[in-house]
Order: structure tokens, then C-alpha cells, then sequence
């Protein structure tokens, strides 16, 4: 690789483009797959599937069937030959039951997986197509929207108002903002805000890249191989394996004493070891591993009819482990589809104003798919055709707030809506349903009175202003100073019909709900009510804050609501569940979700899920319901027993 294309940041777009031997428009298919086969998959460890003599001969690697090897042999050579044959026969079963049954759960799982294989957008010749992730290849322009995994390591083409988390490599918790340009060559990788990592994802907007380089050669492939960590042992797999001991000792115990009887009784020592070492033989489980495989495949081929994908076969025993689910409200608990209860000005009664400048807002808004737009919008269809957008900030996960410009008959107003605590915090002023406008500070208690109201009724609250700006036609973050705050936005998202009974049969399997979401305690309270939680515990991100882990260790199990919840901190509730002794299952489909999906037991996450919730999840659900899930902790109790 050139030099120029190994600190491919402090060089221009163009020059990049010229040194990759590609365009704008992208590679030729032809071309694309030239460079598969000279650069490999893009993959972070070689995809080498076992051969079928190698899987075969894998089955015999166990300490069990190498116990017995030895017993056959040692039989052998003492002339024992039809103990040793029976032995032989029986590994040779064993390894056979075992062979045909991994093979085709391999094959199986493959086909399964094919049904969530994530996939990138690239430009094929000018023409934008969607192609597997490991064919993606140095030269391709990549197409990036929200919720996107990077493919690769990328130079920005072109963006606006791109987010990327990247806390995967950099730590950060919050996602930072891109941009196309050029920065020198001896910039932090933190700092290059030029260039998409292998790793991380799109958190808000679109972009267009090219990608340099590709799997094991990206900076997340670099610190991947440095690591090579083995996955995480499951519950099952440290439950066999305690259970294979614990076997080991009690044959080793039989086998000593039973020698040391017969030596004592004055038999041949020769016989009596024969006769411990038959024992030994007669004790040890050789069907075992193929007991485990064939059970594992059939609840895998079970759950699969009951539309759930298990990635991973030993997970299916961790939801029959699982005692404590921890799942977010939305889409879950909840029908997953935002309405509109109403806008409403200060006083708190319905506003036509709040509604239009909301119905702006939301009209014009094009950083990403966002629910809550989409409930504005087909709330009421307003006729804007007298209004024209000119500029927009898009939200990001920092301001929580959203603002466009728009012009009507030469005036140009900015009209912004969010999180009311951050539209608060840029309002000066604020306009009573009369059009009398007050300081800010005259009716802040009355704001925040009708907030706890709202919220308490179980809906979930945003604050709206505006300002005129004069003769100004682009607006930036700075300009969210000095607003006229107008009114409020009530959304509500109704319970699953049947979930409180789903709930119950949950807790009759000894599986309970824990519910972490980003909304304020008091909606949560109410929506957990709602689905069956009485009198429910609540604590926030706030308090987690102001909390060592040991004291959020001694709380977790007494603890069924986290609200006001930052996607950094369910990793932490995950891990404090965990280390209180619980086997921990999370549902979760939204793009900060990787991270508590590695941290929980067993990872669950749905077909229609960001890209990378499903790559982190060891089981898919093709239906989001957790009807299923209560399925599945009984399958991997059956299959268990």
C-alpha cells in the first residue's frame, strides 16, 4: 500500500480517488471482483469452513473420547481385544452421531443466517446496489444512512451534518460530527473528522465514501488481532463443563477405591486394574457431545419454526437459564407506533399555532426516518405549500433538538422542537395563547407543572419555539440562542394488546422484566403500570451517575424500571445484573444497542433491527414479540433437560 493511502486522511478526496483507481461512480462489477480476489472477504478473521474429514476428526478431540482412546488402546495391548473393540465402537458411534449432526447444524445456520446477513449500499458503475459486507472492497463508494455499519475505513466523499458513534474505538460517548476535508497526517485517530472507521455506525444523516481499506487492514481489524478474544462462555457451556468435571471426580473417586478394594482383598493387581480401568470405561458418558449437538440443532430447527433465528446454539440454553429480561418500552412492550395526542400551548389547551410550526418542523426535516416526524405528519395534513425551506440543523444525540429555517412572504423564521429541558435552555422568551409574549422566567413553573402533568398521564412531551431571524438563510447550532418558546407536543405509544398476559407467563417461568429507556421516569412509570408492573421502582440515568457499582449492584435486583437512560449506561446496568448473579437476557434493535447486547447472557434482537444490533445478538426474532421469547425460555428449558 502507498504511503499516500496509508495516511489516506491527509490527502484530498481526489487524490484518493486517484491513488484507489476509482471514481465517484464507483468500480465496475468486473473490477469489484478482481479486487475480492486479490484483497480477500472483508472480514476480521479468515471464513474458513471446516472440511468434512477435519469436522469428522474434530469429534475426537475431547477429553472424554481421549480418556477412552486410551482405555481402547491400553485393552489392546493387553490382549483384551473385544473390550477394546467395544470401546472403539462406541467412539467411533459417538463421533459419527456427533459429525452428521454438527454438519448439518452448520448447514442449517448458514442458511438461517443468509436471512440477516447485513449488508452495505455501494455504487457499481453509477448504479447503487446493496452487496454483503465481507464483498465490499478498497475502491468501492459506499452509500451510509442511519443505522448503517461502516464497511471499512473510509474517506468522506460527501456528508451534512453527519453523526458516527465510535465508541467501539475511541471511547467517546457521545457520537461525533464528520465532515469531508483534509487533515494532517499526524492527527489522532480520535480527531480525524474526515474518516469513517471500520467498527462504527451512523447515528444520524447520510454520507458518501470511499472506502480505503478493508477487514483485517482497518484500525478495528488492527486492534482485533492484537486482542483475539474468545466469545464468552455461556451459562450452558459453563454449566456441561462443571457437570464433566464433576463426573471426572466421582469416576476417578470409584476407580482409586474400588483398585485399592481389590488390592486389599488380594486379587490379582493386574485384574484389578483391568477391572477399574472397565469401570472408568462403564462411567464415562460417550454419547455426550453428540447428546448436546442433536439436542442443540433440534431446539435451533423448533425455535426456527417459531420464526426465532438462533445464531449461536448455545445460546438456546441460555434463555432457559434466563432470569431476568431486560428490554426496552418501544416496540416491545409497546405497539412501536408513535400517535399525536395533541399540541398544546402554555396554558394547556390545544393549539392550532404549536401544531403548524410542529407540522414545519417535522414537513421539512431530512436527517434521517425519525418516528416522531412521521406522527406529526400524519396526524392532520396541513396545506405548507406558502412556506419554503432554506436551511436545517439536525438533531443530534447532544442538543436533542431540531431546528429548520423556512420562508414566507420574505420573512424567515426558525422553528425549533425537542427535548422541552433542551428547548428550555434556548428560550429567552415565551408567547401565552393571547400573543403576549413574557419573559421565560414569568411561566418556567407553569411550563414544567404541565411537563410532570403530561408525563405522569404517560405521555411523552416536547417543547417547541421559534424566532424570526431576520434576513439570515443558514442556520447553525449557535443560532438555537434567544427563542420564544410556544407550546408543547404530546405523543403517546398504547401497550401491546396482550402483553400484560405475556408479561405473566414470563413471570411464571421465573423471568423477570426489567424495562431501561431513554424516556423521563414519570412516562415510564405510567407506561410500566400500564403493562402490569405495579408500584414499580424506578432509578435514573442521574442516579446512576451518582452511583458506585457496587451500590448499583446491591440495587439492580430490586429494581424494575431505568429511566432517563444514556445508551452508555445499559452496558453498566447489564454487567451489575450479571455480577448480582443473574443470567441476563436484552431485546434491542436500535443502533446504540450493540454494546448491551454484547454484555448481556444472551443477545436478542429482530430481523427489521439496525445493522449492528443484529450482528452483535446471538438470537434473531423474526417477529418483535416477546410471546416468542417466553417460547424460547421453555425450548431452552426442554432442550436443556
Amino acid at each position: 500500500m502507498s504511503e499516500q493511502l496509508t495516511i489516506f486522511w491527509s490527502v484530498s478526496a481526489e487524490q484518493a480517488l486517484r491513488n484507489l483507481n476509482t471514481t465517484p461512480d464507483g468500480l465496475m462489477t468486473p473490477e469489484a471482483s478482481e479486487r475480492l480476489e486479490r484483497y480477500g472477504p472483508n472480514l476480521l478473521k479468515s471464513r474458513r469452513r471446516m472440511g468434512s474429514f477435519t469436522l469428522f476428526l474434530s469429534q475426537f478431540k475431547s477429553p472424554i473420547i481421549i480418556i477412552l482412546l486410551f482405555a481402547a488402546v491400553l485393552s489392546f495391548f493387553l490382549e483384551d481385544r473385544v473390550t477394546a473393540l467395544i470401546i472403539m465402537t462406541i467412539i467411533f458411534i459417538s463421533g459419527s452421531l456427533g459429525f452428521w449432526q454438527e454438519k448439518g447444524a452448520t448447514d442449517a445456520v448458514e442458511k438461517l443466517l443468509a436471512i440477516v446477513e447485513v449488508k452495505t449500499t455501494v455504487l457499481r458503475g453509477g448504479k447503487q446496489v446493496d452487496i454483503p459486507i465481507d464483498e465490499a472492497v478498497p475502491g468501492d463508494i459506499t452509500i451510509l444512512t442511519a443505522g448503517d455499519s461502516i464497511p471499512g475505513d473510509c474517506l468522506i466523499l460527501e456528508s451534512s451534518d453527519l453523526y458516527v458513534d465510535e465508541a467501539t474505538l475511541t471511547g467517546e460517548t457521545y457520537p461525533v460530527e464528520k465532515e469531508p476535508g483534509v487533515v494532517p497526517a499526524d492527527t489522532p485517530l480520535a480527531r480525524r473528522k474526515n474518516t469513517l472507521f471500520m467498527g462504527a455506525h451512523v447515528v444520524s444523516r447520510s454520507a458518501k465514501a470511499v472506502i480505503v481499506r478493508t477487514g483485517r487492514e482497518t484500525e478495528f481489524g488492527k486492534v482485533s488481532e492484537s486482542l483475539k478474544l474468545k466469545a464468552p462462555e455461556t451459562e450452558f457451556e459453563h454449566g456441561v463443563k462443571y457437570f464433566g468435571y464433576f463426573l471426572l471426580e466421582v469416576t476417578l473417586m470409584l476407580v482409586v477405591a474400588i483398585f485399592a478394594i481389590n488390592v486389599y482383598l488380594n486379587r490379582p493387581v493386574l485384574d484389578s486394574f483391568l477391572f477399574s480401568l472397565a469401570l472408568a470405561v462403564g462411567l464415562t458418558p460417550q454419547l455426550l457431545p453428540a447428546i448436546i449437538s442433536i439436542n442443540l440443532a433440534h431446539g435451533a430447527k423448533r425455535m426456527a419454526q417459531n420464526k426465532v433465528i438462533v445464531k449461536r446454539l448455545a445460546a438456546i440454553e441460555n434463555f432457559g437459564s434466563m432470569n431476568v429480561l431486560c428490554s426496552d418500552k418501544t416496540g416491545t412492550l409497546t405497539e412501536g407506533v408513535v400517535r399525536v395526542r395533541g399540541a398544546l400551548a402554555i396554558d394547556g389547551n390545544d393549539s392550532e399555532k404549536v401544531f403548524l410550526y410542529s407540522y414545519l418542523n417535522a414537513f421539512y426535516e431530512t436527517s434521517f426516518m425519525d418516528p416522531i416526524d412521521e406522527a406529526i405528519r400524519t396526524h392532520k395534513k396541513l396545506d405548507v405549500s406558502a412556506y419554503r425551506k432554506i436551511d436545517e440543523v439536525p438533531y443530534d444525540f447532544i442538543r436533542k433538538r431540531l431546528s429548520v429555517l423556512v420562508e414566507k412572504d420574505d420573512a424567515h423564521l426558525m422553528v425549533t422542537k425537542g427535548a422541552l429541558a433542551r428547548i428550555l435552555d434556548v428560550c429567552s422568551q415565551a408567547e401565552l395563547p393571547n400573543g403576549l409574549v413574557v419573559d421565560i422566567h414569568k411561566v418556567d413553573g407553569q411550563i414544567r407543572e404541565h411537563f410532570k402533568q403530561f408525563s405522569a398521564e404517560g405521555f411523552r412531551t416536547l417543547g417547541v419555539c421559534c424566532k424570526d431571524v431576520g434576513s439570515t438563510i443558514d442556520i447553525t447550532k449557535d443560532s438555537e440562542v434567544g427563542m420564544t418558546f410556544i407550546g408543547f407536543i404530546l405523543l403517546y405509544d398504547p401497550p401491546k394488546k396482550g402483553i400484560i398476559e405475556t408479561i405473566g407467563r414470563m413471570k411464571d417461568l421465573g423471568v423477570d422484566l426489567k424495562i431501561i429507556t431513554g424516556d423521563n421516569a414519570l412516562v415510564a412509570a405510567s407506561v410500566s403500570k400500564q403493562v402490569g408492573l405495579t408500584n414499580p421502582h424506578i432509578v435514573t440515568g442521574s442516579e446512576l451517575n451518582h452511583m458506585s457499582d457496587n451500590a448499583l449492584r446491591r440495587r439492580v435486583n430490586h429494581t424494575e424500571v431505568f429511566a432517563e437512560v444514556e445508551p452508555n449506561q445499559k452496558e453498566r446496568i447489564l454487567f451489575a445484573l450479571r455480577k448480582a448473579g443473574n443470567v441476563v437476557g436484552y431485546i434491542g434493535d436500535g443502533i446504540n444497542d450493540g454494546p448491551a447486547l454484547h454484555a448481556s447472557d444472551v443477545g436478542i434482537s429482530v430481523d427489521t433491527a439496525a445493522d449492528v444490533a443484529k450482528e452483535a445478538a446471538d438470537i434473531v426474532l423474526l417477529e418483535k414479540d416477546l410471546s416468542v421469547l417466553s417460547k424460547g425460555v421453555q425450548e431452552g428449558r426442554t432442550t436443556f433437560a
